[in-house]
């Protein structure tokens, strides 16, 4: 397959650019070349998409088999490119998000629930749902049926540079009594960037379009699991202490930010944790088991380092983490 890839030096980019070629594909890269790791073997090609004539110029006159756009701010920016690339390419795969549903998440939700007013022309990309709503209305406008929208919810793995993930294992590596967010056996939904790359060229090869939420099913990862490879991985002895949610939102601590993945079973978001996946399982997709996922995360971290703080840094301070344990031994 030919593939273009807008981006591809970041996280679900740079996975799908790896699954790429070691598919064998041919990969074309789009990105401003500035930041991130450009996968040896893949085509590169530079420009500021959020200008369109660099854009143009850029893509030349070339044609793909499919495109992956990963893009999550302004709208507008997924509408030029798509628009560009509707006569040049035959499939346009949209990274989006659960987030596009409108509040409260409904739990057990499939791709069929309301979803937040957007404008796919809008040129403001700080309402992150509206945003990602856009670029889907925008990959729609231009390819019709042949866009495949990947309604991804909590997306993990190695080069995540958002900071949970990497911020839980730092916690682990540094050992002691680390406030764990309860209950131990509550559900959560994430996807391994890897699969979610994995599923989006299988996609495109089939010519899959449409709307899909992708996460794992319930039930396959809980933040027991989760938490417990984390620990386990890095070998500290750290010692997890299962804090109930009610004294965790009485101490003013924030649930996702400051405790990065966990959200209170009672919250008004935790339908992001709960999400109908049966139509994307039945369109192919598959998650690993979350350990392996934890593992190489850990392994990448060491290879490369820390990322550093994304738009939102994550993660709770020690003092609060420390206050709230002493209270529960008190």
């Amino acid at each position: 397959m030919r593939l273009l890839v807008l981006g591809g030096t970041h996280h679900v980019g740079r996975a799908v650019v790896e699954t790429a070629l070691a598919r064998g594909d041919d990969v074309t890269t789009l990105n401003r070349g500035m930041t991130g790791h450009q996968p040896p073997g893949a085509q590169a090609r530079h420009a500021d998409r959020t200008d369109p004539a660099a854009l143009r110029a850029a893509l030349g006159d070339d044609t793909w088999d499919a495109v992956i756009d990963t893009w999550s701010r302004e709208p507008r920016v997924v509408a030029d490119a798509a628009g560009l690339l509707a006569g040049r390419a035959g499939h346009y795969g949209y990274v989006s998000s659960l987030s596009v549903y409108s509040e409260p998440i409904a739990t057990g939700a499939d791709e069929s629930a309301p979803v937040v007013d957007a404008d796919p022309a809008s040129a403001d990309g700080d309402d992150y749902a509206a945003a990602k709503r856009g670029g889907e209305l925008a990959a729609i406008a231009a390819f019709g049926d042949r866009a495949l929208l990947a309604r991804a919810g909590l997306i993990i793995g190695p080069y995540e540079g958002v900071g949970r993930m990497p911020w839980w294992l730092g916690r682990m590596a540094r050992g002691g009594d680390v406030l764990a967010p309860g209950p131990q056996d509550q559900p959560v939904q994430v996807i391994d960037c890897r699969d979610l790359a994995a599923w989006l060229l299988s996609a495109a090869d089939r010519g899959v379009g449409g709307a899909f939420n992708t996460v794992c099913r319930r039930g396959h990862v809980t933040m027991g699991s989760l938490l417990e490879a984390c620990r386990d991985v890095t070998g500290s002895g750290a010692r997890l202490v299962w804090v109930e949610p009610e004294v965790i939102v009485a101490a003013g601590i924030e649930p996702w930010i400051q405790l990065p993945i966990w959200l209170p079973p009672t919250s008004e978001y935790a339908g992001l944790h709960d999400s109908d996946v049966s139509a994307a399982y039945a369109a192919g997709l598959a998650c690993r088991p979350v350990e392996e996922t934890i593992a190489d995360t850990w392994r990448w971290l060491q290879d490369e380092g820390f990322p550093p703080p994304g738009r939102i840094e994550h993660g709770l301070d020690p003092g609060v983490e420390g206050q709230v344990l002493a209270g529960l031994a008190g």
